[in-house]
């Protein structure tokens, strides 16, 4: 056990002024960390808490000082690695062993006389005392919390029996496994320990962030989240935290880089308790949180702006996405960041390497959470109350459980899913599930108690950010799919997407960006509440649709702010995921039924025999019955083109019966921030509508490009109400009228020379219609993302008999 040659045998401690990357094997992967940010990035603005920490050298001298290491060989020797029967003793006994020892003077006169120096005048001497292994946090074994760390540490004798409890907490049980699973040798692993200046989050907040999104993978994200007191409860899943998105590209422009911001619950508040009569380092409870500050954000803008700058300078300093805590010390109200490692979840993989998974079947849900990753698993359910239970949980088995921390990792490894009551994305439970590639979801409401011991279930994380546990074994399909080798073809293959929850992972299929932004699903699904009960709430009648506003909006002094935030953020999310390519954002187009049937919604819309082709698209804009809400969604898309930077944002105008009506439009949205051509936005018109066909040359003197609607096309075109199943036999996009109407728009579009596409289905389903679309020179055509690379092949199939019927090797469609 000998210390590596870069390691100073005469050395017990090392400051973090003293320390790099370079001393990993002196001081273990989290204190050289911590020193590497301490020493190379407080010059560059960067608060990080000064601190020290003793080397794996003194580890080893107090070992050797106290004749531990004979009895230590012995006790590891005779641990059972095959079925770990006897884990739980071998851990206790190594502890205790370490426990029994005795600080040498030296080692104790050293980190006494660097306690005092690091606090020098100050009166108050709060230390945070952690564990860091020297085989802790490399990039291929980076499982974090395998040993103690104990907070709030006051005065010479707690510290030092806080320091002798880490040296020990590299027996933990949770520990032996984790070397045993990575093949590491327990007597060559050492502990080193890192004193640091207490940041009092406990009255402030705390949080993590990372620099890509969690759960893609997606780079140019930091991901940040907060609760309020210590971080503790965050990683733990213990509360529903904030969480804040920033996207790089445009914050390193100068925009406002906060795309998403998403309150949560905080239910609690983890704070160290008055009463000194616990375990030193240990004296932390839990506290309900107060309502308002449950309705209130951890982090101000200017906060979530400071820790995203920190976190890009800590990833280009390290070169790669991080893993970062940041804590707000409510003494002084300054941010600090506490930790930093490299992420390793998703820094390796190659995202363009796709496993999609899709139910065949739907069942009885049982409960709803967070879905973490997008895979689905089937298995008996098993409730367990804590690790001692871990004998009952048979592999795969479904685990279900109300939170997980450290002590688990040893038994997730058996669990085909994971399901906690309690927990966010960024909780123990999804950190390991996601490093595990385990099928997990977190915030699973009562799930210990909905769900049976021994119930055969289907855990779905397949259906989006919703994770769904169903009901008995569900069939489902599982298809790989490796995006880079996947042709595509001249002709531009754009995506249908209204959910901004699934942006990031579509954004590496392959695409040239988004041919179809429907609001609708935004204002139906996230914002709920018609925009014209936001705009008039003081004299709204139906009290209980008040209330529900009131709820929903509780955060908001102005109503109308609400509708904005909730639209803008949507919108920046799913712009940003696909940023620089366009992002075709339609304006809404409910039917009057429809929005009737938002939150305050009968109040506004008048009852029609046919809302298909009522009150809906552009006339809605300027009538006064809906002008104000159409405002709204003007105000969202400025937000979004203007203070947010995504000029990729272009804004297509549905359902426009005239020429004087697209005029009509056009002049409002340029009245309100929204002006043609003025940065560089442009503004597209579907073609749904007869008429749009009939007058093509004249719609297209006022707007950028068109974007075919064969769903309207064809109903309008053959008099066949879409939403008939009496008659749907006879709804046919491949009707001769119809691929008239087709041929009349894009050469019209040809003509004046501006873009053409095609949203629809059709395109996948029948090759042939592909063909027809890509033999009249369609510019681009959109599809769901289900139907995409069926619709890529069925294009590339087209390209080529066309290529092929002309006999030129070298054309170009």
């Amino acid at each position: 056990m000998n210390d590596q040659k870069n390691s100073n045998s005469s050395e017990l401690i090392k400051k973090f002024s003293d320390i790099s990357l370079a001393d990993l094997a002196l001081v273990g992967g989290k204190n050289a960390s911590l020193g590497e940010l301490f020493s190379q990035l407080t010059s560059k603005g960067i608060n990080i808490p000064d601190g020290f920490a003793t080397t794996s050298h003194a580890y080893r001298k107090f070992l050797q000082e106290n004749n531990i290491l004979p009895e230590l060989t012995k006790i590891v020797a005779a641990l059972d690695r095959n079925n770990f029967s006897n884990l739980k003793e071998t851990g206790a006994k190594a502890r205790q062993l370490i426990l029994n020892g005795k600080f040498s003077e030296q080692l104790k006169t050293s980190i006494l006389k660097e306690y005092t120096n690091l606090f020098e005048k100050q009166t108050t001497a709060e230390v945070a005392v952690r564990s860091s292994a020297t085989a802790e946090d490399l990039p291929t074994a980076s499982f974090a919390g395998q040993h103690e760390s104990f907070l709030n540490i006051r005065g010479e004798v707690q510290l030092l029996d806080a320091v002798q409890r880490c040296f020990a907490s590299l027996f933990t049980d949770r520990a032996i496994k984790y070397r045993e699973d990575h093949h590491f040798d327990h007597l060559q692993v050492a502990l080193s320990v890192g004193i640091q200046k207490m940041v009092r989050s406990d009255l402030a907040s705390a949080g993590i962030a990372f620099t890509l999104e969690p759960e893609s993978g997606f780079k140019d994200i930091i991901h940040i989240t907060g609760s309020w007191g210590l971080g503790e409860n965050i990683v733990q899943g213990a509360v529903n935290a904030d969480e804040f998105y920033v996207f790089k590209p445009t914050f390193l422009k100068g925009k406002n880089g906060i795309i998403a911001k998403k309150l949560g619950s905080k239910a609690k508040t983890m704070v160290y308790a008055e009463k000194e009569n616990h375990e030193p380092g240990r004296n932390i409870i839990n506290i309900p949180t107060t309502t308002v500050l449950q309705g209130q954000f951890v982090l101000t803008d200017i906060e979530i702006n400071k820790i995203a700058a920190w976190c890009l300078i800590i990833e280009q300093h390290y070169g790669k996405p991080m893993d970062i805590e940041w804590a707000k010390d409510g003494l002084t109200n300054e941010l600090f960041i506490v930790q930093a490692r490299p992420e390793t979840t998703h820094g390796e993989k190659n995202a363009f390497h796709l496993h999609e998974y899709k139910l065949k079947e739907k069942g009885k849900i049982i409960v709803k959470g967070s879905a973490v990753g997008n895979k689905i698993a089937s298995g008996i359910a098993r409730i367990l109350s804590s690790p001692k239970d871990s004998d009952k949980l048979k592999p795969g088995e479904v685990l279900i459980t109300e939170m997980t921390n450290p002590d688990w990792d040893p038994i997730l490894k058996k669990a085909a899913a994971i399901v906690t009551a309690k927990g966010g994305r960024t909780s123990h439970a999804s950190i390991v599930a996601r490093e595990l590639g385990v099928v997990a979801i977190v915030g699973a409401e009562n799930a210990t108690a909905k769900i049976t011991d021994g119930q055969l279930v289907t855990v779905s994380c397949a259906e989006g950010e919703t994770g769904i546990v169903y009901d008995g074994e569900l069939s489902w399909e599982h298809t790989e799919i490796d995006f880079k080798s996947i042709q595509m073809p001249h002709t531009q293959v754009m995506m249908i997407l209204g959910d901004p929850s699934k942006a990031f992972k579509f954004s590496f299929y392959p695409n040239n960006g988004i041919g179809l932004m429907r609001l609708e699903f935004i204002i139906n699904n996230t914002i709920q509440i018609h925009p014209m009960a936001l705009v008039k709430f003081d004299s709204l009648n139906d009290l209980p649709a008040k209330q529900k506003i009131e709820h929903l909006t509780h955060a908001y002094s102005d109503k109308k702010d609400y509708f904005v935030d909730k639209l803008s953020q949507s919108v920046a999310t799913i712009a940003a995921a696909f940023y620089p390519k366009d992002v075709i954002v339609r304006m809404s187009d409910f039917k009057t039924n429809e929005y009737a049937n938002l939150i305050g919604g009968k109040e506004f819309e008048p009852a029609e025999e046919n809302p298909m082709i009522g009150f809906r698209g552009a006339s809605r804009y300027y009538n006064e019955r809906y002008k104000q809400g159409f405002l709204l969604e003007c105000e969202a898309m400025k937000k979004v083109r203007e203070e947010m930077g995504f000029t990729n944002v272009k804004l297509m105008i549905p359902f426009c019966r005239t020429v004087e009506e697209g005029k009509q439009v056009i002049q409002l949205m340029a009245d309100n921030g929204l002006k043609r051509k003025q940065n560089d936005l442009e503004i597209y018109m579907m073609v749904e509508i007869p008429s749009n066909v009939i007058l093509a040359d004249e719609f297209s003197k006022i707007v950028d490009g068109f974007s075919i609607g064969s769903n309207d096309l064809t109903q309008l075109t053959l008099g066949i109400d879409r939403d008939s199943a009496v008659i749907s036999q006879s709804f046919d996009e491949q009707n001769e009228a119809v691929k008239k109407m087709i041929i009349w728009a894009i050469a019209a579009a040809k003509k004046n020379k501006i873009k053409i596409g095609l949203c629809g289905q059709a395109p996948s389903d029948h090759p042939e219609f592909a063909a027809f679309l890509v033999k009249q020179g369609i510019d681009s055509i959109s599809f769901n993302p289900d139907a995409l690379i069926k619709g890529i092949e069925n294009i590339n199939k087209a390209e080529a008999e066309i290529k092929a019927q002309h006999h030129q090797p070298g054309f170009v469609i």
